[in-house]
């Protein structure tokens, strides 16, 4: 009984020690995984993720930076899906880096590689809001690249296609063999004519080279002209200057009549008020003359008893 009593206590420790150490090694694990790597969140809206897995590789550059942890439908509508990353601690992920899809075209095994940004910008450390680890942005492989490029050029293709169609439709045809037929009958004329058409050319070249003359003629009297036209504004300069100066002296004499003239106006009219009083002292004369002339009885025999004024008697 002792025996079998020792026996279970040994087995009690060993089992209690083993326990310990699976406990201490996967703590260890655990604290290990926490502190090599940084986690990161990938959100797959345009790529698909046939031949991703839970522990895929995660590459940059082609070198193997980190693992897929986990992946899931994201919330929302968009159908995007959540790839969560491990990333070793010491690899650098700038602000800005992108990552893709890149899948092996042979064994369909597919990996995620990562764009980095650039150099100096930021470190991408800091989630945005709502996130529980930073995001990397989704980008787009050379292949998708190329892809969309084919695509583009088949659309472009299918155009150019459907618009040779229209060029060459029944109508376009039967107008350009309208067009042909119209040539082929102008050129027949050209061929026909063709002495006029030497002789019109002979005639447009004549008329040319007279053009080419009369050019050089009007040219050379341009020229005279111009000398001519120099002349003649040395001359008028001069002209307008002398005109100037006469216009200044036949303003000053002005100046001197308007005083002369105001000053024979203020004498002849004081003259014409001494004119005007004498005038007027000859006519009171004259009436007076006038109305004795009118009775020459009074003038013989002196004035009557009704012309006599108050205060006059006749002698």
């Amino acid at each position: 009984m002792e025996t079998e009593g020792r026996y279970t206590l040994v087995g009690t420790l060993v089992v209690a020690v083993v326990a310990l150490m699976t406990l201490a090694i996967v703590w260890l694990a655990g604290a290990a995984d926490r502190f090599a790597y940084q986690t990161y969140s990938i959100y797959f809206k345009q790529q698909s993720l046939d031949g991703l897995a839970v522990g895929s590789p995660v590459k940059m550059r082609g070198i193997k930076v980190g693992v897929v942890d986990s992946y899931r439908f994201a919330k929302g509508g968009d159908e995007a899906v959540s790839v969560t990353a491990r990333i070793s601690e010491g690899v650098p992920v700038h602000a800005g880096a992108e990552a893709y899809i890149k899948r092996n075209l042979v064994t369909g095994i597919a990996t995620i590689e990562i764009n980095n940004g650039p150099s100096e910008a930021a470190l991408l450390t800091e989630p945005p809001p709502g996130e529980r680890y930073p995001v990397i942005a989704e980008g787009r492989s050379d292949i998708d690249k190329v892809a969309t490029a084919v695509s583009r050029l088949a659309v472009n293709g299918a155009q150019v296609l459907e618009k040779m169609n229209t060029l060459l439709s029944d109508e376009n045809q039967h107008a350009f063999s309208n067009t042909l037929a119209n040539l082929d009958e102008l050129s027949g004329h050209l061929a026909a004519n063709k002495h006029s058409l030497e002789t019109v050319v002979q005639g447009i070249r004549d008329a040319s080279d007279e053009f080419r003359n009369a050019s050089a003629s009007i040219s050379q009297a341009a020229t005279r002209a111009e000398g001519t036209v120099v002349d003649i504004g040395k001359n008028t300069d001069a002209a307008l200057k002398e005109a100037v100066v006469a216009m200044n002296r036949l303003q000053l004499d002005a100046n001197l009549m308007t005083d002369r003239v105001q000053q024979l106006a203020e004498t002849s009219t004081l003259e014409l008020t001494n004119v005007s009083r004498d005038v007027r002292t000859g006519a009171d004369s004259l009436t007076t003359a006038g109305k004795r002339l009118s009775d020459p009885r009074a003038i013989l025999f002196g004035p009557g008893e009704q012309q006599l004024g108050p205060g006059e008697a006749l002698p």
